[in-house]
């Protein structure tokens, strides 16, 4: 199963320095000061020097010899007012400064909220290996691209010191300033850094599928696991609604058990008419006399339609009669190019009453279209492929016990991806070190408290990588789905209704979870996250954080090829 489901500590700034206590005031009687009023001439002793010369020599005789700081403490304390001391001087100098940092955070705040992030376009996906997330257009508003991150970093150091101020006054009429939580108030203002992509989904493009009754298209996909599977299929139904066909879903006996995780329901309804049958009504209504008059290609290389003998024997054990396979076109699956629409019409239409159409995961038809939030065509639902009922309940309860409604997910994918990314340029498979760096700095800026971690990684890996996702001195959990547990209720669903121990449910659910998180970490290069940016899209979770693990970075340290 492909179950692939820091941070640098500021110096905290020392805003208030010391009050230097003031030393005790000079002596008006000092032994310069007395010496300069004697007479420099001589003169003869008479009682009166005397009872002028004796007084002063007693005080000062007494000012060295006692500690006049103890002698008359409590006088002082009682002449001196309270908000003369260094201890209260102090006091009213940090409330002052809190106020001035206040009126700083609320400038911020209103700085922020002026530059809040427009009604963005969705983001552009790719099911293939080069895919990237952009998020350049976000930048055309800013004088620099880093101002929202300096913003944001001076609002939490703004709040860091408040708090540390803030500690030194442990009680006190502090009610303004602080929240019912005792943390700082922000009054009015907030702001998420993070916010959700506006992706505008009333206002795309789309097309009516209205198939014809009596005409079918028999989906083949056959390119790499379950995602790569659901892609295809989806890029199927722009096709069937291309040629206004009924869309059939592959047998279990042919590809994967797809009712186990899907609910194919759901799209008729999103519908509003049958635009998709099981394999099992379709051999049905054809009592069981399955034909398929043509087996159009949309590759012609390496091998057409991307079917083997063995999957063209497959096909005949289940009944099914069919011709021989026939290239609509000279295209290269390495080589993929871009086609429209009409050309799709033009080259795939047809009279026939069933039709099938090889494998179209690596087509490029309409793809900006295709991959909008929604997908192309016309429908009342969030998105038309979606896991199963059952799967979004489990998944559901799984972020109620564990994950709480804020929380990052990472897609870490690991096994078998050491080779497949040190093929590519750039390499896609960071060092761990070098991916806990990235992935604290995600969850610096989403301020999420916990990381759902789905992976296929050793415990090796993930161990280390825990060690790793460090933020202001702690550990931020890394949290995988735990083995089944009778006392645990958050999959009993699963488990009365027998999916539980099914890999590709499994693997369904981690999507799920994923595709329910504040913020998306996946992985580049994996068709896994790309099905999550899918579901991410069509329920608008898409967030201005959703990155690819160390986008924009290279790999620390690259092995050799073989």
């Amino acid at each position: 199963m492909e179950r692939e489901s820091s941070d640098d500590e500021e110096d905290r700034l020392n805003l208030i320095e010391e009050n230097e206590r003031k030393l005790p005031p000079r002596s008006g009687f000092q032994i310069e000061d007395f010496k300069s009023r004697l007479p420099t001439h001589r003169f003869s002793f008479n009682k009166r020097y005397l009872f002028a010369i004796f007084p002063p020599l007693f005080i000062l005789l007494i000012y060295f010899t006692t500690d006049v700081r103890n002698l008359f403490s409590t006088s002082i304390s009682i002449v001196k007012s309270d908000s003369d001391s260094p201890t209260d001087r102090m006091r009213e100098s940090e409330l002052r400064a809190l106020y001035l940092l206040r009126q700083q955070q609320l400038s911020l705040f209103s700085l922020w909220n002026h530059t809040a992030f427009p009604h963005s376009p969705p983001l552009p996906s790719n099911s293939s290996s080069n895919s990237t997330l952009d998020f350049s257009s976000r930048q055309d508003l800013f004088s620099s691209p880093d101002l929202k991150a300096a913003l944001q970093k001076q609002i939490s150091l703004n709040k860091e010191i408040q708090q540390v101020l803030l500690s030194s006054h442990p009680s006190g009429n502090l009610s303004e300033l602080v929240d019912d939580n005792g943390d700082l108030n922000s009054g009015a203002f907030s702001f998420d850094t993070c916010p959700k992509l506006n992706q505008n989904m009333s206002q795309r493009p789309t097309i009516e599928w209205k198939p014809r009754s009596d005409k079918y298209l028999f989906a083949i996909c056959l390119s790499g696991q379950m995602s790569n599977h659901l892609i295809c299929l989806e890029k199927h139904m722009f096709f069937a609604a291309l040629l206004n066909r009924i869309l059939v879903i592959p047998s279990s006996k042919f590809d994967y058990e797809y009712n186990r995780v899907l609910d194919i329901e759901h799209i008729n309804k999103c519908l509003g008419r049958k635009v998709v049958v099981t394999f099992e009504e379709f051999a049905e209504s054809k009592k069981n006399r399955i034909h398929i008059d043509r087996v159009l290609c949309y590759f012609s290389l390496p091998q057409p339609c991307y079917v083997d003998d063995e999957h063209v024997r497959k096909l005949k054990s289940l009944g099914i009669s069919m011709g021989k396979l026939e290239p609509a076109w000279v295209e290269d699956i390495k080589k993929p190019k871009k086609r429209t629409a009409q050309d799709v019409q033009a080259k795939f239409s047809s009279d026939d009453d069933v039709i099938a159409i090889g494998d179209v995961f690596y087509a490029n038809v309409e793809e900006e279209w295709v991959m909008q939030p929604g997908g192309p065509l016309a429908h009342k639902c969030r998105t038309l492929i979606e896991p199963s009922r059952l799967i979004v309940l489990t998944a559901q309860r799984f972020v109620q016990t564990f994950l709480g409604k804020s929380f990052t997910a990472l897609h870490f994918r690991r096994h078998g991806f050491l080779k497949f990314c040190n093929a590519k340029e750039p390499s896609c498979f960071f060092p761990i070190p070098q991916a806990a760096e990235c992935i604290s700095q995600v969850v610096e800026r989403a301020n999420t408290p916990v990381i759902y971690l789905s992976t296929d990684a050793a415990d090796s890996e993930t161990g280390l990588l825990q060690s790793l996702v460090v933020l202001n001195g702690k550990l931020v959990p890394l949290i995988k789905r735990p083995a089944r547990n009778s006392a645990e209720k958050w999959d009993s669903l699963l488990y009365r209704h027998g999916l539980d121990g099914d890999s590709q449910v499994e693997a369904m659910l981690d999507k799920t979870i994923c595709a329910m998180a504040s913020v998306f970490i996946g992985a580049p290069g994996s068709t896994f996250t790309e099905d999550i940016l899918r579901l991410r899209r069509g329920w608008g979770s898409l967030s201005h954080c959703d990155e690819y693990l160390c986008q924009g970075e290279r790999p620390n340290f690259i092995a050799d090829n073989e």
